[in-house]
């Protein structure tokens, strides 16, 4: 075929115009209708059309990363946060130009069927359920979706960041033995610089979701203020009639242009809240809703339940129940056929296996673990001195002596997860105490008595909860010479140590730890642990100490806690029968425990009739009270006024009752006043001296 006169001319100017991109020229051409729009008046049809181009695109955006299973896939999403932002901005600017121009003459089609279609009614109705609409849409990017992506992008800034140098070294050795080839090295490589670039720049675009909706609020100011002023000082209007007009108009502006902001901030929100899948958002929404039917037999049984009672509308609950009753059937098949696939893969793979492969082992969770935030790890730096973990073996020693418990070693680890001034106490993989440091500073806590006032940040003491202050050292004499208690950051993270193994010294206690002390001490009480393994297995012995453990009662002396075992376990095995006992034969040590600095053992007793009350309550096979709600409540008023009085008086006093009545009135106390001893009458000794403080009753009445 013969070429057209002029169009090889022709296709040569367009490919030097375009570079051979087209889409770089309308991309750029956009960008500077953008600029122009902000400057130059627009009729009222393009800004129609460019609203509804606003909110397409928004959508479309919010769709794509619905659609993808990895964030990188849509990685210009933070370009695109920007120029849509600068797109809606552009709106705004050009909106309020021309309602501002035009006021009743105005001819905008979207920004009035948001006026009035939008919010359901016209006049001053519309104007009013415009209004809170607007209110709780600003309110909702504010306060919930901005903020929340704001800080999710960027704690996912900053692991991706710190971990980088990691999982370079990662890919180094994989590559250096042979792992993976060359081009699979290159790939990882330019994947992890592009989600370390994408995490970063989502930290930076998020800020201006934020920015617009502060932007918004002005501009809807701007333009209820201005239309006011123009209406009646310029164009005769009067006050009522440019009032409807324009605050109409502008209620209309801001929903068209806060609803693709809407959207675009729950696309943030989504893109930085999805971790890498190997499917789109929908797909696993699918996968993992259909897991279990069980979940929706629950939740069709409770809706059924609501639509039978009276008052609810059991037209749509009944259906309702009925439709995720089908779902819970069609989720239930669906599992069933999931677990046939997987067993039957289970039974290809092993059939595949080699006798030589071995299993691999499951790696148990540590028995108790101290994670650090990076900024603390000085704190265990060898060449920093490692303070703290001279600290915590001298812990460990302190707790075999004081509650006899062999704590087992403690795995510290730095947590890329936690603040870096933050640490946190797990045992066995769970959290049971965290709290947070300054490092180079003091904290200084008040006991009651302090005196003077001290310069620096105000906080809470971790372990004890007590008001607290951070200081500096150069403070640390002063605050010392007022009788602030000040504590330096190791001693804070192991006192709060301290404290937590006395408090969940139980949970520490296992099997394996009962073994090793039965062992060790075979060696010396054979008979002991011979005729104790003869009546008792180590789960029956492990519940007795930790019983004992929860009151912080020493299982140090345990040839007696085993030879009282060996008295009774020929009569009964119940546990709670079995620790009274134990504690009765631990009486002189117990009661030692909690004497005064004058060794004197202060006491409180309670009403006979109280007392008994609680022994009639008891659960039958259970070491509890079943009470009145409204009976308890006043126990434990009088109970907590009672102590108050003696601690009023600088006396710490324990309770004391009948061998019946003490684990009943332990149960009901220990969630309030854990710190509060309740001990028996058999208990006590003869050659210590006591001290009874009086009686605790209920008011009459109340029983």
């Amino acid at each position: 075929m013969a070429d057209i006169p002029g169009r090889g001319r022709n296709a040569s100017l367009v490919q030097k115009i375009t570079g051979g991109n087209v889409a770089d020229v309308l991309l750029a051409a956009a960008v500077l209708v953008v600029v122009f729009m902000m400057l130059i008046p627009m009729p009222a049809v393009m800004l129609d059309l460019f609203m509804i181009l606003n909110i397409m695109l928004s959508i479309v955006i919010m769709l794509i990363v619905l659609y993808n299973r990895n964030p990188l896939e849509f990685s210009i999403f933070p370009t695109m946060l920007l120029v849509s932002t600068l797109f809606g901005l552009a709106l705004n600017v050009s909106s309020t130009r021309l309602i501002l121009s035009k006021g009743p003459l105005f001819n905008g089609n979207v920004v009035k069927a948001f006026a009035t279609f939008v919010t359901g009614a016209s006049g001053t109705d519309g104007i009013i359920i415009g209004a809170i609409i607007f209110i709780i849409i600003i309110a909702v990017q504010m306060m919930v979706i901005t903020k929340g992506s704001s800080r999710v992008a960027e704690v996912a800034a900053r692991f991706n960041l710190d971990a980088l140098p990691n999982k370079h070294m990662a890919i180094d050795q994989e590559f250096s033995s042979g792992v993976i080839g060359e081009d699979e090295y290159r790939r990882r490589k330019s994947d992890l610089q592009r989600t370390s670039d994408f995490y970063g720049a989502m930290d930076g675009a998020t800020k201006f979701v934020s920015g617009t909706v502060k932007v918004g609020i002005v501009i809807t100011l701007i333009n209820v203020i201005g239309g006011l002023v123009i209406g009646v000082a310029r164009r005769g209007e009067s006050f009522g009639s440019a009032m409807s007009i324009y605050t109409s108009l502008t209620i209309g502006d801001g929903l068209v242009s806060q609803l693709p902001s809407l959207i675009i901030s729950m696309a943030t929100g989504l893109i930085v809240t999805r971790s890498v899948s190997d499917d789109s958002f929908g797909s696993d929404v699918k996968t993992q809703f259909s897991r279990d039917g069980r979940v929706y037999w629950i939740a069709s049984a409770f809706l059924f339940l609501l639509g039978v009672l009276p008052g609810f509308p059991g037209y749509l609950l009944l259906p309702l129940a009925g439709a995720v009753g089908f779902l819970a059937y069609r989720s239930g098949q669906v599992q069933e056929k999931r677990v046939k696939q997987e067993a039957q893969k289970k039974a290809a793979s092993a059939k595949e296996t080699t006798s030589s492969s071995e299993p691999q082992p499951i790696v148990p969770l540590d028995a108790l673990s101290l994670e650090l935030g990076y900024g603390l790890i000085p704190l265990v730096n060898q060449e920093q001195g490692a303070e703290l973990l001279e600290r915590v073996k001298q812990i460990r020693k302190e707790a075999a002596i004081d509650m006899g418990l062999v704590v087992p070693p403690i795995r510290i680890v730095d947590n890329m997860r936690l603040e870096p001034s933050e640490y946190c106490f797990k045992i066995k993989g769970v959290e049971v105490g965290r709290g947070s440091i300054r490092m180079g500073y003091y904290l200084a806590i008040n006991p009651g008595n302090a005196r003077g006032d001290l310069i620096g940040e105000k906080t809470t003491d971790p372990t004890y909860h007590l008001p607290a202050l951070w200081i500096s050292g150069e403070q640390r004499e002063k605050a010392e010479r007022g009788g602030y208690t000040v504590v330096d950051p190791p001693s804070i993270i192991a006192t709060h140590l301290t404290e937590v193994l006395k408090g969940h010294s139980a949970d520490i206690l296992g099997r394996q730890e009962i073994k090793s002390m039965l062992e060790t001490l075979a060696e010396t009480y054979p008979a002991v642990v011979e005729e104790a393994n003869k009546l008792f297995n180590t789960g029956e012995i492990q519940k007795v100490l930790q019983g004992l453990l929860r009151e912080q009662v020493s299982i140090r002396n345990l040839v007696s806690i085993l030879e009282t075992l060996c008295d009774w376990g020929s009569q009964t095995k119940d546990t709670g029968y079995l620790i009274e006992k134990v504690r009765q034969s631990l009486g002189r040590q117990i009661c030692l425990s909690y004497c005064s600095a004058d060794k004197v053992l202060r006491y409180l007793v309670l009403d006979p009739a109280l007392e008994q009350q609680f022994i009639e309550a008891r659960i039958e096979g259970m070491a509890q009270a079943g009470l009145h709600p409204d009976f308890e409540r006043k126990w434990i008023n009088a109970f907590a006024n009672r102590i108050r009085e003696e601690q009023e008086k600088g006396i710490y006093p324990v309770i004391m009752t009948s061998e019946a009545a003490r684990p009943l009135v332990r149960s009901t106390t220990e969630g309030a006043f854990p710190s509060i001893p309740v001990i028996s009458s058999l208990e006590m000794v003869r050659d210590i001296k006591s001290e009874n403080l009086g009686t605790i009753a209920l008011e009459r009445g109340d029983t």
